[in-house]
Parts: C-alpha cells; sequence; structure tokens
C-alpha cells in the first residue's frame, strides 16, 4: 500500500468518523434534554433518534449511483453541506417538530456508498479489503465514541452545542475531501463497492442475504428503541446522574469490546458464522429482556455489558457474511441493501420505541425488543450452515475477448475458485475462493499480480 493510498483511506475514514459522531452522539442525552422543547413527548423523541435512518435509506442508494455520472467529490460535499444544515436547524430548534426535520434533513447527506465508491477509485484491489475494514473500524469507533463523549459534551456545551459540534464535523469533513482527498478524474464504476440495476434481482432472491438484512434491521431497530429509554431509566430508576453516564458507558463498551473478540475469532478463524450468529442474537435477546429487573445500577450495567458483546459481535460479522453470500461481483449491491435495512431499522426501532415508552412504559420496550430478538435467533437456527468463501478481485490488463474467455476457462479450472466472473466494461475479474482449498501456486501462476 502505497502513501497515497494510506492518506486517501486514512481521510476517507477520518470522514466516515465524524460523519457518524455528528449523527449518534446525542442518541444517549435527547432522551434527558427533551424537556426543553415545545410539544416534547416519548414518541416524538423516539421519532427524532430514529428519523435520519428513513431519509439515509430513500438516498443512499440513488446517491452512490448519481456519483457514477457527477463524480464522487461533488455528491460527498453535496451530502456533507446538507448535514450541516441538518445540524444548524437542529442546534436552532425550540420545538421537537423542528429538532425532527433537522434530524431527516441530516439524513439526507447519505454519502455513505459515495465514501466507499470513492475508497475504490484510489486503492488498488490488492488493498481494497484492507481500506474496507479500516473504515468499517471507524464507523465502530464512532459509535463507541458517541456514547462514552455524549453525555460529557451535554453537561459541557448542552445539545445545541453538540448539534454545532456536528456541524464543525461537517465542515471538516468538507476540507478532508477537498485537501486531503486525491482528485480523481475518472471515475471507475466497480461492482465489489458500487450498487448494479442488474444485481438487484439477484441479490433479492437469495434467502440467506435476505435473513441478514433482517438481521442488521432488527439489531439497530433493537439500539435505537432502547436508546429512547435507557437514559432516563439510568436516571430516574438508578438515580444515576448525567455526569456518571460517560463513566458507565466507557467501562461497559470497554469490556465488552473485549468479550467479543473470542466471538470475532470463533466466527471467521473457526468458520462457526452460523453458531456465532445464532450465540449473539440470543445474548442480545436475554440481555435486552433482563433489563426489566431494576434490581442495582451494577446488574443493569452487565445486562447492558451484555447486550453490546452481543451488538458489536453482530456488527463485525453480519458484514463479512454479506461479502461471502453475495453473488459473484456483486458485493456492492448487496452492501447497498444491508446498509439501507440498517438504516430503516433505526428508524422504526426510534419510531416504536418512542411509541411504547409513550403509551406503555420501559418495561413493555425492553421486553418487546427481547422478544424480536429471539424471533431472530429462531429463525437464525433454521438457516442454512455458511459456506466460508473469500472475494477476490484483479484487474485485467487489456484482453482480447479470445484472451478472456481462455482465461476464465483456466480460472474456473484452479483448486478451490468456486465461482467466477469477469466484467469487460471495467476491465475487472472477480472469484469466490475457499482458501482452505486453494491452489495459490496455480492461481498466482495465471494471475502474478494477486497476492493470496
Amino acid at each position: 500500500m502505497d502513501s497515497l493510498e494510506r492518506r486517501s483511506i486514512l481521510a476517507l475514514a477520518c470522514v466516515y468518523l465524524f460523519r457518524m459522531l455528528g449523527l449518534f452522539l446525542i442518541m444517549p442525552v435527547i432522551s434527558l434534554a427533551a424537556d426543553d422543547y415545545h410539544g416534547a413527548n416519548a414518541a416524538l423523541v423516539g421519532a427524532a433518534i430514529g428519523i435520519y435512518g428513513l431519509t439515509q435509506a430513500l438516498l443512499q442508494i440513488p446517491m452512490g449511483m448519481l456519483s457514477d455520472k457527477i463524480g464522487r467529490k461533488p455528491i460527498i460535499i453535496i451530502g456533507l453541506v446538507l448535514f450541516a444544515l441538518g445540524s444548524l436547524i437542529c442546534a436552532n430548534a425550540d420545538s421537537m417538530l423542528i429538532l425532527i426535520i433537522g434530524r431527516a434533513i441530516q439524513g439526507t447527506g447519505a454519502i455513505a456508498s459515495t465514501l466507499m465508491a470513492l475508497l475504490s477509485d484510489l486503492t488498488r484491489e490488492q488493498n481494497r479489503t484492507k481500506a474496507m475494514a479500516t473504515v468499517g473500524i471507524s464507523i465502530g469507533l464512532s459509535f463507541m465514541l458517541s456514547l462514552v463523549l455524549g453525555p460529557w459534551l451535554y453537561t459541557l456545551v448542552g445539545l445545541s452545542g453538540l448539534f454545532y459540534l456536528s456541524l464543525l464535523f461537517s465542515v471538516v469533513g468538507i476540507g478532508l475531501i477537498l485537501f486531503m482527498v486525491p482528485n480523481v478524474y475518472r471515475h471507475t464504476f466497480k461492482r465489489d463497492t458500487s450498487p448494479s440495476l442488474t444485481a438487484i434481482k439477484k441479490v433479492m432472491a437469495n434467502k440467506q442475504l435476505r435473513f441478514i438484512n433482517v438481521s442488521v434491521f432488527a439489531l439497530h431497530a433493537s439500539l435505537t428503541a432502547l436508546f429512547v429509554a435507557i437514559p432516563t431509566t439510568l436516571v430516574t430508576h438508578y438515580e444515576l446522574a448525567l455526569k456518571y453516564h460517560s463513566w458507565l458507558y466507557f467501562i461497559v463498551m470497554g469490556f465488552a469490546f473485549i468479550g467479543m473478540i473470542p466471538l470475532v475469532i470463533l466466527a471467521e478463524s473457526k468458520a462457526k458464522m452460523k453458531s456465532v450468529v445464532v450465540l449473539s442474537t440470543f445474548i442480545l435477546a436475554l440481555a435486552s429482556a433482563s433489563m426489566v429487573f431494576n434490581v442495582s445500577v451494577a446488574l443493569f450495567a452487565i445486562a447492558l455489558w451484555f447486550y453490546f458483546v452481543g451488538f458489536n459481535t453482530l456488527e463485525a460479522v453480519l458484514p463479512s457474511l454479506v461479502s461471502k453470500l453475495s453473488p459473484v461481483g456483486y458485493r456492492g449491491t448487496a452492501m447497498g441493501f444491508f446498509s439501507t435495512h440498517q438504516f430503516l431499522g433505526a428508524f422504526f426501532g426510534g419510531v416504536s420505541g418512542g411509541l411504547i415508552l409513550q403509551y406503555y412504559s420501559s418495561t413493555e420496550l425492553f421486553l418487546c425488543v427481547g422478544v424480536m430478538l429471539l424471533l431472530c435467533c429462531l429463525f437464525a437456527i433454521k438457516q442454512a450452515p455458511v459456506h466460508h468463501l473469500t472475494s477476490i478481485a484483479f484487474s485485467l490488463s487489456q484482453l482480447t475477448e479470445l484472451e478472456v474467455d481462455t482465461l476464465a476457462d483456466e480460472l474456473l479450472l484452479v483448486a478451490g475458485v468456486e465461482d467466477m466472473q469477469i466484467f469487460i466494461d471495467e476491465q475487472t475479474a472477480y472469484l469466490k475462493v475457499d482458501k482452505k482449498r486453494l491452489d495459490k501456486y496455480k492461481l498466482q501462476q495465471l494471475v502474478p499480480v494477486l497476492s493470496v
């Protein structure tokens, strides 16, 4: 990986980090701060938490496709400007309606798929998996930081201050895009990062991918639903002052990160994906339901720890599953649908969690989340075992049609190559391989540029 690629990856990962921080910082405090807004109630608080997911879901794939036509940087900058505008509206809101409108406008800055497409433009195939993993880490880190920093920053600058910070993050993101990310004058369509209309039917017909999409929907629905109630539960039931919430989340998230490591290793290295998904979903269901037992803040923190062990594990494992199960050469489309369900889940969880809390109580909310996750666990048990395949892509060197056909025939004869697609329009070949059976020597003879 050269210095230009490292700089690009770092800059784009930071844009992701700042943008997600701007979305998530309010999550651990908004239910406590809502009393300052006209017309506030639990239902509207839930809508304010989750509404960004609806606009994100609706615009994610269209904005990614539009970037193929007018360029990546213009779409990303437009998205960040929209996010800044939404943050400004939220920072000056005096009613829940205006706050919800501002959060919805924040969500219109749906640039995730475009950022991944730009990442594809700026990195070579052999470095793309590492690049995407780096960006994935930044997304996970942004959520952890939001929980820890949100309550602390709120005590210093208030809710409007958090939204002004979000605006500042947008400005920093625009600066990174303009001055740190190299200009790409020829945007190449890459099916491993960009959605393709021709692949939609294939992706939608895949039963395992449909289950993963439902799973990530339920996962993020549970998160936003729970955080409609968790901050107020800590204050009212356990009398834990807001200034101590950051410490609680810091301890819980730190130990949850340690707790997820064995499960991720079991899933990836030991090829136990299905078992880990089932176990993690069951942990989530059990942890959510156990939050109804408000005996002590210590026991609630343990339940929260179990929840985030399961949550962090699935956040790492589910995208990996999408990559393994997506039709060869169409990972971009599969990930686009995955992200859409993720954001829709955030919207559904916020709205439904707010409505449950409005008309019932946190007890019913925690139980409903637990039941939803338990149903997902039961469906996970019925899923077929996952065949552990790895995606590999490489560029072609202006081969003739005859040479492409010959290469395709030779690749399919390599032991461990399970499936393959060569796309002449983007001069790229995509393989699905079983690394345990892969004849690396023969593959590298055919494709010397590969490092496997």
